[in-house]
């Protein structure tokens, strides 16, 4: 079925099932190779991408909906989960969707923005039945979004640099062990800019929420680094309680 076939068939099921005028949207962060990507997803006969969506079900809790959104993208549910900003431009759908007034999907949708931070070795990417594609795409060089997409990735990327000033980062994006400059460049990938590796460590480390592994990262031609892992009851009273700092 082509994507208007499939979206006319929902629109009869759609309005028993759903809220009306409500829908999610997910900015989906992971790090892979020194880079932060983007979960993004192609509609079927479309050019543009989008961010993994969809709509709150009549009994269902707002949270709860991006939850079962994520774990259908992603086929995870454990991920790091927060609403930031709602977006409610009266045409903000409608320059994507050339649909028939009459379609349930072509009414006004206010969107809730989630961000997410997940493991990207622990996401396998799925499209479902409007989607051709479902991929992890660099955060710095996206591909043309539709709607107002990129306006909500710019959002959740800003609150989250906001958020560095006083909560820890890394848990959910990094693997259980890691090195010092692997978790420097996390926090450069997300700013934008580069840090000062002096300051860097001199800052991370006062936070106490590191723990040095005795084993070293084996390979490469230069000295192994030291690897580290997150004090887990730490982090979360640092993530709880702020750090109050600025990078």
């Amino acid at each position: 079925m082509t994507l208007e076939e499939l979206l006319k068939d929902q629109s009869e099921e759609a309005p028993h099932r759903f809220l009306a005028h409500i829908s999610i949207d997910c900015v989906v962060f992971g790090f892979n190779n020194g880079i932060v990507k983007v979960l993004l997803v192609r509609m079927k006969g479309e050019d543009h991408w989008m961010l993994p969506g969809g709509y709150v079900e009549k009994h269902e809790n707002t949270d709860d909906a991006a939850i079962r959104i994520l774990e259908a993208r992603s086929g995870t549910k454990k991920v790091y989960l927060q609403q930031f900003a709602t977006f409610g431009a009266i045409n903000r759908s409608q320059s994507f969707f050339k649909l028939s007034p009459e379609l349930w999907h072509a009414q006004r949708f206010i969107s809730i923005g989630y961000f997410a931070m997940v493991d990207f070795n622990q996401v396998i990417p799925v499209p479902d039945d409007f989607s051709d594609k479902c991929e992890w795409l660099p955060l710095n060089n996206l591909p043309p979004l539709a709607m107002d997409h990129r306006q909500i990735i710019n959002k959740a990327l800003k609150t989250l640099q906001t958020q560095l000033n006083y909560q820890p980062i890394g848990l959910d994006l990094l693997p259980e062990e890691f090195t010092l400059p692997e978790l420097q460049k996390l926090y450069e990938s997300i700013l934008g800019k580069p840090l000062n590796r002096g300051n860097f460590y001199r800052k991370i480390m006062a936070l106490d929420i590191l723990e040095k592994q005795d084993e070293q990262r084996k390979g490469g031609a230069h000295k192994s680094p030291n690897l580290y892992r997150f004090n887990l009851q730490r982090y979360q009273e640092a993530f709880e309680n702020g750090i109050y700092d600025r990078w």
